[in-house]
């Protein structure tokens, strides 16, 4: 839930103006790109932080279970929603119509979702597919997320860690690029 909020919050966010036709108010604001990009997708993650937690809560309510890493899951709760929510403005400057917006999440980011070990641990796949696994980026975010609460992972916290980074690292020299 997190990463398709984020990345559709985004992405629409950013849509919808161009849509609309209100994005030259938005470009002609004295404001840099950095701060448009901050506004934007600080208002993408904070709205799946928040629905992030509001689930977290609402299954603690029926289901007993413990966070061995609380901090850590925070991180990677913060983490997980900007680098999907910059992913997401990236999509949503691209897209040039409804058909192109919704391509990507449904095309590529869903079975990346499925594929990335969510419901399953990748050691489970056969060696082959473990390697094309490595390739996912959410396999290291679940990855994460699973160490923070059970302090058992597919991959490495830091190896993780470092690969979200990156991700995110590339997203923003792609929007850097873009303005």
């Amino acid at each position: 839930s997190v990463i398709t909020q984020s990345l559709s919050n985004a992405s629409f966010g950013i849509f919808m103006p161009k849509y609309n036709g209100t994005i030259y108010e938005i470009l002609s604001a004295p404001i840099s790109p950095l701060e448009t990009i901050i506004g934007y997708v600080g208002a993408a993650a904070t709205k799946s932080v928040f629905i992030g937690l509001i689930i977290f809560l609402t299954a603690k309510i029926f289901i007993s279970f413990n966070v061995l890493h609380p901090y850590w899951m925070l991180l990677f709760l913060f983490l997980t929603s900007v680098s999907f929510s910059l992913f997401g403005f990236i999509i949503g400057i691209w897209a040039t119509n409804w058909e192109k917006l919704n391509l990507i999440p449904l095309i590529v980011i869903t079975p990346l979702i499925f594929l990335g070990g969510t419901f399953y641990s990748v050691s489970m796949l056969p060696e082959n597919w473990q390697i094309v696994s490595k390739f996912n980026p959410v396999l290291y975010l679940v990855s994460g997320f699973r160490w923070s609460f059970f302090g058992e992972a597919d991959v490495d916290v830091v190896v993780s860690l470092s690969s979200v980074l990156t991700f995110i690292l590339i997203c923003v020299l792609t929007i850097r690029f873009i303005f």
